[in-house]
């Protein structure tokens, strides 16, 4: 039996109740958990003699707008000790807050914010919960599925007033000429002024 078996092994004896399923592949740990159980089993990853997966690599969401629970939650640990990574998820509803892990990683608190700022998922917590690559006024959360993709304002400089402002986006195209002919061919309107 390999070594990442017996680490699965000791996980899974451990959190025998909190884990819903667990494989491994690529070489890695992969655990499925409930959302309230998230703050035990971080707990017991880090602190385990067995585990010791003290370093949070990175937390991430994905979004299935079809689904009841919305929101996948992905956080991936890593065993500096055991030479091992451990990927855990669980899903959410869209309204659902999930509980912040900075008093147990620090660096969780930028990562928790970007979540917050692309899909609008709340931590309890947080220390300091607001956007960190939108502007403070922009609507809506970019990575959500259901988010248009031109957005809903555009920024722009203003010679008029001088600044920076945001009005509704516009899609114009009144420049733009489709032929549908083979670019190789040329458009019809350049075959007419070159014949004359």
């Amino acid at each position: 039996m390999s070594k990442i078996e017996d680490l699965e092994k000791k996980i899974n004896s451990e959190l025998t109740t909190k884990i819903k399923e667990s494989k491994i592949k690529h070489d890695q740990i992969y655990i499925s958990i409930n959302s309230e159980d998230l703050i035990e089993t971080i707990m017991l990853l880090k602190t385990n003699e067995y585990t010791k997966f003290r370093q949070l690599i990175d937390t991430t969401a994905v979004d299935y707008p079809e689904n009841q629970k919305r929101f996948n939650l992905i956080y991936l640990l890593l065993s500096h000790e055991l030479n091992k990574r451990i990927i855990l998820n669980f899903f959410i509803n869209e309204n659902q807050q999930v509980p912040s892990l900075t008093k147990i990683f620090p660096s969780a608190n930028w990562m928790e914010r970007e979540i917050f700022d692309m899909y609008g998922i709340k931590f309890t917590d947080h220390p300091d919960l607001r956007r960190i690559l939108t502007d403070y006024n922009f609507e809506g959360y970019p990575l959500r599925k259901d988010f248009p993709l031109t957005g809903h304002n555009e920024v722009r400089y203003s010679e008029d007033e001088k600044k920076v402002i945001y009005e509704p986006v516009k899609l114009e195209q009144n420049y733009r000429n489709f032929d549908y002919e083979s670019p190789w061919e040329g458009t019809k309107y350049i075959k007419d002024q070159t014949k004359k």
